[in-house]
């Protein structure tokens, strides 16, 4: 006897979350259409490396039609969510309405600027590839730039600033810190690089706030033998794109601003606003229901869960987007089967970030380590969680071939026509 309808899921984002979900959902019982504004998945944890020239985009970003290829049950459209009307299960997108039986929200965070449109407006973000790209054709054009610039205006251009100390700003910083080093002095002679300074601007008192205190020490070590400049207890009040106004009374003149200072919910319209809480994220129960809701979920870094072990909800990180996804799957399969679904929780594997060659810091449950064994840790994980052979291998050789040479050959600049 052949199985009765199945039943429709969207899910909204093909991130790590998104990803996950459709790759455990039983072909059998559902449908799927999923829905992102981009036609790829982006490893976000290695875009650091695109930014500094020493990856290409491509290693990294993995086109959905082609992870899905052989997924019969799925359609994919690229659009992006307006609004949902949850009594008439349908949503609203920039391509036209669609109706669903489950809707799992999987639409991750956009860089927080803390309500100034000013910084925003002057500064650059890390959130998408094409962050990435942007950020590593503008640093390759300032060094251009640098070399016929009036004395006047050279101040600004030969400082860096990274705003927010957390993995991302610290291993930002490591890497600018090292093609300043061993690669940028070949390509531009001309240009004196004792003058170039890379500021690292942090609101607490460390660098890496949020990891054991090993991590915190080591990072700040290694990123001032690096020649990074360090400034704590400090945050921005403002930038015009030219004068950072900072909290301590100084200013900082920097034609290049990169904000890694925390991140927000990206905007969801048409739930209910029990279910929103600070930070745009959305509260749900143990299952990943939306609060208020009977067929909504929410997964990844916007699904706001308290557990007595995370009061104040999980930790926005891949591996909890990825246990969530899979738990959901399971959960949605036990709903259609009539069996009692799993409360989820999260089980901490651990942190860890790299500040550049053989300088890494890994926090585990257990035991904290840093330096050369923990940037092999770092690299051989990171490398796992690459969704295809093929780029793993390109991103190893690339790795290899960097580590034995201290060069790239990545330093393009591709602007778009205006």
């Amino acid at each position: 006897m052949e199985l009765t309808t199945k039943k429709k899921i969207i899910v909204v984002g093909g991130g790590f979350a998104g990803v996950q979900l459709i790759k455990n959902l039983d072909e059998k019982l559902f449908d799927i259409l999923l829905i992102d504004k981009i036609n790829h998945h982006q490893f976000q944890p290695l875009f650091y490396q695109v930014a500094a020239s020493q990856l290409e985009p491509a290693s990294i970003s993995f086109p959905l039609r082609n992870i899905f290829k052989y997924k019969k049950n799925l359609q994919i459209r690229l659009a992006e969510l307006l609004s949902i009307n949850s009594s008439a299960n349908t949503i609203e997108t920039s391509i036209g309405e669609f109706h669903y039986d489950f809707l799992v929200l999987a639409v991750g965070c956009t860089t927080n600027f803390f309500g100034n449109e000013t910084i925003r407006q002057h500064s650059f973000t890390l959130k998408t590839t094409n962050d990435a790209i942007e950020i590593r054709n503008h640093i390759l054009q300032t060094f251009e730039d640098i070399i016929s610039a009036e004395e006047k205006d050279k101040a600004a251009l030969l400082n860096l600033t990274i705003v927010g100390a957390g993995p991302t700003g610290v291993e930002l910083a490591g890497a600018f810190a090292e093609i300043k080093k061993d690669i940028l002095p070949k390509d531009y002679p001309g240009i004196n690089f004792a003058q170039f300074n890379i500021n690292l601007i942090e609101g607490s008192k460390h660098t890496l706030n949020s990891m054991s205190p090993l991590a915190k020490a080591a990072s700040a070590k290694y990123l001032e033998q690096l020649g990074v400049n360090i400034i704590t207890e400090t945050f921005v009040k403002n930038y015009d794109g030219y004068t950072l106004e900072l909290s301590n009374g100084n200013t900082l003149q920097s034609k290049t601003v990169i904000w890694a200072a925390g991140v927000i919910g990206n905007k969801i319209i048409g739930l209910t606003s029990r279910a929103m809480k600070p930070g745009n994220r959305i509260a749900v129960n143990r299952t990943n229901l939306v609060d208020g809701s009977q067929n909504i979920y929410a997964i990844g870094d916007i699904a706001l869960m308290e557990t007595p072990k995370y009061p104040k909800g999980h930790p926005q990180l891949a591996n909890v987007a990825i246990n969530q996804a899979k738990n959901l799957a399971k959960n949605l399969k036990r709903q259609a089967n009539n069996t009692p679904q799993k409360e989820f929780e999260y089980t901490d594997l651990g942190s860890m970030a790299t500040i550049g060659r053989n300088k890494a810091v890994v926090d585990l449950p257990f035991y904290h380590f840093k330096g050369y064994f923990a940037w092999l840790v770092w690299m051989f994980l990171h490398l796992m969680l690459i969704l295809s052979v093929r780029n793993k291998l390109i991103i190893f050789i690339n790795w290899v071939w960097a580590y034995f040479t201290k060069d790239t050959s990545l330093r393009l600049i591709l602007n778009q026509k205006k």
